[in-house]
């Protein structure tokens, strides 16, 4: 077996003509609070048109006892097997305009030969800029402006004057993150988004981060991506949390919490809700009662008086 980058990825026969795109990057895998990464990027393939333009080798790539795949067992026999795929597009944006996207299970296997197999493609079809996604949990309410921090491999990439982070924080490295530190080391630009969830919705899918992401990299790019239909479940996904939140004394005590710590970042503008002698938020430590909170959502949002 060859350990080429090349090796790792099927070319598709008939490739488009690109002048330059831009690469969108959304590999989620342990890390992507409220699944909004996810959700952003099976948005982006159900909306736009797209064609596929390289498959990557997943039989090398993912573990599957890791995170295994469906299928389904139909009275006496299974049919419908779901393979875990990581796939780049050409898709059009809401005016006709081309970019890349790629999608799929962040991968378990061969981090450094996937990345340079993946900056072989960014070379290939000339990408003048990557952007990645990513999602994360934060001690922040649902109540308040989402937040993002944005970051890139050189300063004035995206904004980054409402990153809420301060100093040197050491975290899990993602696929993602690695695919930027190792295109800037090649020459290319490349930055990202990180949304920051509400810690105690992490575990349940919140479109609002979906969107905000979509937005940042409209904003950066200026591709059209519309976020229609995703605001309308935002909409009804609010209004489950509000439902839930009034029913619980001690949820609404720990969001009133929030309000005030967020609240009183923003009035000092000290930009600050982790600095670097702090861990970020982790989702396990919210309490038996932000998990019946989560359940309540899971079991459809309803609460009762």
């Amino acid at each position: 077996m060859t350990s080429e980058p090349k090796s790792l990825y099927t070319l598709s026969p008939d490739l488009p003509e690109l002048d330059q795109p831009v690469l969108v990057h959304a590999l989620p895998g342990m890390v992507d609070a409220g699944h909004a990464v996810r959700l952003a990027s099976e948005h982006l393939m159900t909306t736009l048109p797209s064609t596929v333009l390289a498959r990557f080798d997943h039989d090398l790539l993912v573990d599957y006892r890791g995170g295994r795949p469906s299928l389904v067992f139909a009275v006496d026999h299974y049919e419908d097997y779901v393979a875990p795929e990581i796939t780049l597009h050409a898709v059009e944006d809401g005016a006709g305009t081309p970019f890349l996207l790629l999608t799929g299970r962040e991968p378990d296997f061969q981090w450094d030969r996937f990345i340079d197999a993946v900056i072989e493609l960014v070379a290939h079809f000339g990408v003048r800029q990557s952007l990645g996604l990513l999602a994360i949990p934060m001690a922040v309410p649902h109540t308040r402006p989402l937040s993002v921090t944005g970051h890139g491999t050189k300063t004035g990439l995206v904004p980054t004057d409402g990153n809420f982070l301060r100093g040197n924080i050491q975290v899990p490295a993602t696929v993602g993150s690695l695919l930027e530190l190792r295109l800037g080391e090649a020459g290319h630009e490349a930055a990202g988004f990180a949304a920051h969830v509400p810690h105690y919705l992490a575990a349940t899918e919140y479109p609002d981060a979906a969107i905000t992401l979509l937005e940042r990299v409209s904003a950066v790019t200026g591709l059209t991506l519309p976020t229609d239909d995703l605001s309308e479940v935002a909409l009804t996904t609010r209004r489950a949390v509000d439902l839930q939140v009034a029913a619980s004394d001690e949820v609404r005590e720990i969001v009133g919490t929030l309000e005030k710590q967020y609240d009183a970042v923003i009035a000092t503008g000290s930009g600050a809700l982790v600095t670097g002698d702090q861990s970020l938020p982790d989702a396990d430590q919210i309490g038996a009662e932000l998990e019946r909170f989560l359940a309540g959502l899971e079991d459809g949002g309803a609460s009762k008086g």
